[in-house]
């Protein structure tokens, strides 16, 4: 079981083109947030279509920066993460799109307690399952994952609290664009590509019941 993840996409999928290789013996590619930059389903819908060109599997979840009318056009479509799971491959993933409240005001933005609460409808779904693979568009508090130009702390405390309560094996986060990177929190690996535009992308590979990640860039 292979999957590739990449986020932050922002209307720029472009680097679909160079992937060919990559893309060759993918199963899945998860997109963790913000498809389109302040746009709508229509906008969504042509990052959709541009990625399944490249895998005919997909899985999505809306950021910060997708209107409110993204959450229902994945779900119709079939994708949809966002407070959602399901069992790919025999792993179990699970997600929560949007971002913790920002300064900017940006469309989808949620409090710390609705994060929580997405996450648990999601794992509720899967929470039988191992691996386990936890997709959040904003990256858990205080690691090499979320933190601003200065090195301010910036991502959501409740996704770290449910990382550290539940365990799963892998969370792949996005949203804070200089810090691609990779962490840990107990067992949990934090994987986080920065956008897409700038060539970073995540594979994932299922050895022996447990996810093995990698940080690539084109």
């Amino acid at each position: 079981m292979k999957i590739v993840s990449f986020g932050d996409v922002h209307m720029a999928t472009r680097n679909l083109a160079r992937m060919g290789e990559v893309m060759r013996d993918t199963d899945l590619v998860i997109v963790s947030g913000d498809l389109t930059n302040f746009g709508g389903s229509a906008d969504a819908g042509k990052v959709i279509d541009d990625v399944r060109g490249a895998c005919g599997r997909v899985l999505a979840l809306p950021g910060n920066l997708d209107k409110g009318d993204v959450i229902p056009f994945l779900e119709r479509e079939g994708v949809a993460l966002h407070g959602r799971g399901t069992v790919v491959g025999g792993i179990g993933i699970f997600g929560c799109g949007g971002s913790n409240l920002t300064p900017f005001k940006t469309p989808t933005e949620l409090s710390e307690e609705e994060i929580y609460a997405t996450l648990m409808r999601g794992y509720a779904e899967v929470r039988d399952v191992r691996p386990l693979l936890m997709v959040c568009h904003t990256p858990p508090f205080e690691t090499r994952c979320d933190r601003i130009v200065g090195g301010r702390a910036v991502g959501s405390t409740a996704a770290r609290r449910f990382i550290e309560e539940f365990r799963p094996d892998l969370c792949i986060s996005g949203h804070i664009h200089e810090s691609a990177g990779i962490d840990t929190i107990g067992p949990t690996t934090i994987v986080n590509a920065g956008p897409f535009k700038d060539g970073g992308y995540i594979v994932v590979r299922a050895v022996d019941g447990r996810l093995d990640a990698r940080l690539e860039f084109l």
